[in-house]
């Protein structure tokens, strides 16, 4: 038996269409075509990867002779690698697609709770409003604390959403025959829909500081006329993010089944590294927030933390390279 012949066999004992197999291999469908077809033959890299993804040696590959795969000794793919049927893939993607509005509101909330705070303290230094520094601040940070806990809750509820499927992030897998396929032409028809959602979202955020200026056009002494434009800043920036989220949240779940972009084995690893980066930046904007007392700033490290990320990201990528 050929090469050819044993490439088929191997796929199809797999569940796998070419594509499928393609996909796991990181080539164009031509190419596994082709050595199936007879007509080429993989390279020596690229042979070792087939005895891998099949658990089966490279001379049984290599050699043309009869006879039954001889698994690679010490490996069994069975129970290392879960297989994800299409089943499971359908549910995942349901899962995400209700858990990004979730998501996008939980997020707006926390963008939004120290707008309480802003007004309030503006309108404690203006007399005709009658309202003491500590009331305001104690009303302020009432506001602030409820819509923080409401946001965690829906983070929590959002996440036991997707609890079952947190092996997609953690563990190899392949996917069943079909899978790939169907995720393939789900992601084709979201894509508009994506790519508009992160056009709105990138115009809500650069618009974002008009009011500002507008209150300084204004009148620039006026504190609690900034204040309010700050806070309309703030809202304009919690609606913008809300469309990347709900936008990005689905998109990742294809990226997941695909095992494509950031979830790719090896970028997996930066983002997993990196998974505590956000929990030091909340960490740290609430610490600053609460010690200065100056809330209608402290939004500034929000911004510097998500320009730094992708550096982060590109940084722990090449490190995982290596």
């Amino acid at each position: 038996m050929i090469f050819a012949d044993k490439l088929i066999q191997l796929r199809k004992k797999s569940g796998w269409s070419q594509e499928e197999l393609a996909q796991q291999m990181h080539v164009s469908r031509q190419s596994v075509s082709k050595w199936e077809g007879a007509q080429s033959v993989p390279d020596l890299e690229k042979m070792v990867q087939l005895s891998r993804l099949f658990n089966v040696t490279t001379d049984y590959l290599l050699k043309d002779e009869e006879g039954e795969p001889e698994p690679v000794p010490g490996e069994d793919r069975s129970e290392s690698v879960r297989r994800v049927s299409m089943e499971e893939a359908s549910a995942f993607l349901e899962a995400k697609k209700q858990s990004a509005g979730t998501v996008a509101f939980a997020t707006m909330l926390c963008i939004l709770s120290p707008i309480g705070l802003i007004l309030l303290g503006a309108m404690s230094e203006v007399p005709r409003y009658g309202i003491s520094e500590n009331v305001a601040a104690g009303i302020g940070m009432i506001l602030l604390l409820l819509l923080i806990a409401a946001a965690v809750a829906m983070f929590i509820i959002s996440g036991s959403r997707t609890s079952a499927y947190d092996f997609l992030e953690k563990e190899p897998f392949e996917t069943a025959y079909g899978v790939t396929g169907m995720v393939r032409e789900r992601k084709e028809q979201f894509r508009e829909t994506y790519v508009r959602n992160n056009v709105i979202g990138t115009c809500l955020c650069v618009l974002s500081v008009i009011p500002l200026f507008a209150g300084i056009l204004i009148d620039e002494h006026n504190d609690l006329l900034l204040c309010g434009m700050v806070c309309c800043m703030l809202t304009i920036i919690s609606v913008g993010t809300t469309f990347f989220i709900r936008g990005g949240t689905v998109w990742s779940s294809f990226q997941q089944l695909l095992q494509e972009g950031d979830y790719t084995p090896k970028n997996k690893k930066a983002s997993g590294a990196a998974g505590g980066y956000w929990v030091m930046i909340a960490a740290i904007y609430l610490a600053c927030s609460f010690l200065t007392g100056r809330w209608d700033l402290t939004w500034i490290i929000w911004v510097g933390a998500a320009g730094l990320y992708p550096i982060l990201l590109a940084i722990l990528r090449k490190h995982a390279e290596k």
